[in-house]
């Protein structure tokens, strides 16, 4: 089995040696806090028997994995005939911070951090503008201070929030990034901490449980947005939904499009069925991938989705479950993968 021949990867933690790379970009006071103690980000204080890194991503000149730009060239883009990777980072659980300013401050350096240190190091990096949503006037700033540059081409801020996405008091960003022309990114890891929730029952007592019930919290961030009518306010925003799973996506478009059909007097903005909605302006990347012991069954459902024009390859290197092109979604017919690792992406994205 060889990799498609083009693939661009939605999801890659690039990080740093140390918390004194970051540090130069901050102004004072956090300079010396991020210096002396690093960044502080929330953390839902759950072990994970296993870690969160794979241990062979290792750069050899010593640091954390996915802190060398050449190794992970030659680790990941290079073996994987990767023309792009989106690089996520690794402080989008700063969206958990009580103090709205320091967090808006870390995304800010972590930005320049990254547009220094990083995309200029191989043509196959692009860059996400972190945001945090505590301040949502400070992150449509950001958007705007950052938004021309040619290599950002998201903006990516945590799922972890104390209220569904959908809700007016993010609106800002979404303005900011539609006024961009820029998909808004989630991605997962602070759940469960700063009063947020882990699970619609509460905090869960072990990681598998956490790690599992990670895809609640996407079910209602997407009927927030649309239920919320941040689609019909905002008709061009593209929202992406990383490492969330979709393999509960048929069966949330079906119920919320029934219930619809009875109370649409209580979200009388909305025009269409709610599902046309999130057809039109969600993509959900592959990591993490659900598997089936029958792998008809992924294709049934992908087929219910429409999962050919909503669906982006990513593989969440170098976590310790993300995955290779080489393997996942074999089955599929050649058609639908190159839209899943290729075109959806380059399309999304202006690549």
């Amino acid at each position: 089995m060889t990799a498609v021949q083009k693939v661009i990867d939605t999801d890659v933690h690039n990080t740093f040696k140390t918390p004194y790379d970051l540090a130069e970009y901050l102004p004072e006071p956090w300079k010396t806090k991020v210096a002396t103690s690093g960044i502080g980000n929330a953390w839902h204080g759950i072990w994970s028997p296993i870690g969160v890194f794979r241990k062979d991503c290792l750069p050899p000149d010593g640091g954390p994995a996915a802190s060398n730009p050449d190794f992970m060239v030659k680790d990941l883009i290079e073996p994987y005939h990767m023309e792009y990777a989106i690089l996520t980072g690794d402080a989008m659980n700063i969206c958990t911070h009580p103090d709205p300013d320091y967090a808006a401050a870390i995304c800010k350096a972590y930005n320049d951090y990254m547009i220094k240190e990083w995309l200029p190091k191989h043509e196959s990096f692009k860059g996400a503008i972190l945001v945090a949503g505590q301040d949502p006037q400070l992150a449509a700033r950001e958007i705007d201070r950052l938004a021309g540059h040619p290599d950002m081409v998201e903006v990516l801020m945590g799922s972890a929030q104390r209220a569904g996405l959908g809700q007016r008091q993010f609106h800002p960003i979404y303005e900011a990034a539609e006024r961009n022309g820029l998909p808004v990114a989630i991605h997962p890891g602070a759940e469960g901490s700063g009063g947020t929730y882990a699970s619609a029952a509460g905090m869960p007592t072990r990681y598998l449980e956490w790690h599992t019930n990670l895809s609640q919290n996407y079910m209602a961030h997407t009927v927030s947005l649309v239920c919320e009518g941040v689609f019909e306010k905002f008709p061009n925003l593209k929202f992406v939904m990383l490492e969330g799973g979709l393999a509960w996506l048929p069966h949330l478009m079906w119920r919320l499009d029934k219930n619809y059909k009875a109370l649409r007097s209580q979200v009388p903005w909305l025009k269409r069925l709610p599902s046309q909605y999130i057809r039109d302006h969600c993509y959900f990347s592959t990591q993490p991938i659900e598997e089936p012991d029958n792998p008809k069954y992924l294709g049934d459902l992908f087929n219910m989705i429409d999962a050919e024009n909503m669906i982006m390859f990513s593989s969440d290197y170098p976590h310790w479950d993300n995955d290779s092109p080489m393997e996942i979604l074999t089955k599929l017919g050649p058609d639908m993968r190159r839209k899943i690792f290729y075109d959806n992406a380059k399309s999304l994205y202006n690549l």
